[in-house]
């Protein structure tokens, strides 16, 4: 690596939820990676409001090695809301997320960062021999990927591998939300960043169980529309409100035709038939339902960020220091080395 690289700070973010089992062998592995690879580091644990004893875990790994920084969330807030958190209270120039259940190898870290030396702005983790239920994780996963790189124009086999690597330029100023952390490489490119993709190693899970379920589908569709509304129509909603107005008009004047041809034609009064009223009604409200849920988008980043608040509380923490996200005081002495 050049020397600009080795002087390139590190933060690793790690979500926790419910994973007591994980930690400690996690931290050795990330503990005996991130040693020897000659440039200051962080360890970022945030505990998404964890019902085992994962935050007692934390607090006496902070305890024992300054480079660990553990924050403890108030309630369960989500990983894409852990992950903002970490992202906010890290101090390094390269920012690499990993999951906490050990599925992640810690040994890809080096593999990542020598990308990101290449030129590279992101380096996304591709899990291609993945240790996962075949049909309801890893066949799922495969059409979701398909879809979002469709719809995104960003090709990437794995947007659910967590094992990725920025740098803090292009995270500036993204704001992530409900369950967007797996889209943060479609809001780099957005900025113009460089993004590639490598083959990592993925391990079954050995402790605990997974958090996820089938019910993950629908949000990563829904959110999948929300992406494509910012992209396109966040500066210009009008196109897309007027344009589902004009078509919902449209239909509203072919049901009164086809409603005046029964009458005049075959001799159908309008109150003998149901269907028109009825189609229109169903359109409309499933129109209606849609265009609430974007607007709600709109609302809730306006909400968040002209305001400066997170979609996270922090209620206490270990060797962070304090920060404009607006988190508890923090003792004042870290600084990664």
């Amino acid at each position: 690596m050049n020397s600009a690289a080795t002087r390139s700070s590190l933060s690793v973010i790690v979500p926790v939820y419910n994973e007591e089992g994980n930690l400690r062998p996690l931290y050795a592995q990330l503990h005996d990676v991130l040693g020897k690879l000659g440039r200051a580091y962080e360890i970022v644990f945030v505990n998404d409001g964890s019902r085992d004893a994962s935050w007692q875990t934390l607090l006496e790994l902070a305890a024992q090695d300054s480079h660990v920084k553990a924050i403890d969330l108030r309630r369960n807030s989500g990983q894409t809301a852990a992950l903002m958190c970490g992202i906010d209270h890290s101090i390094g120039e390269i920012i690499v997320p990993i999951d906490a259940d050990m599925q992640n190898d810690p040994n890809d870290i080096p593999r990542l960062l020598e990308k990101l030396d290449e030129g590279y702005d992101v380096v996304s983790g591709w899990r291609r021999d993945r240790k996962d239920a075949r049909l309801r994780r890893t066949m799922v996963s495969r059409v979701a990927n398909y879809l979002i790189s469709k719809i995104s124009g960003v090709r990437l086999r794995d947007y659910g591998c967590s094992l990725k690597a920025y740098r803090r330029e292009v995270l500036d100023g993204v704001r992530l939300y409900g369950e967007m952390h797996r889209f943060v490489p479609i809001y780099a490119s957005w900025m113009g960043a460089r993004i590639t993709e490598i083959a990592v190693n993925h391990s079954p899970r050995l402790h605990g169980r997974s958090n996820y379920g089938l019910e993950r589908i629908l949000k990563v569709v829904l959110d999948i529309l929300v992406i494509k509304f910012m992209d396109r129509h966040l500066v210009k909603p009008i196109y897309i409100f007027g344009g589902i107005g004009a078509a919902s008009i449209g239909l509203s004047f072919l049901c009164l035709l086809w409603a005046c041809g029964l009458k005049f034609v075959s001799g159908i009064s309008f109150i003998q038939t149901p269907l028109p009223l009825l189609s229109a009604m169903t359109f409309l409200a499933g129109i209606t339902a849609m265009l609430m849920g974007l607007v709600s988008e709109i609302l809730v980043r306006t909400y968040f960020e002209s305001q400066g608040k997170r979609p996270y509380f922090v209620k206490t923490s270990r060797n962070v220091t304090a920060t404009k996200a607006g988190s508890v005081p923090i003792e004042r002495d870290v600084k990664i080395s």
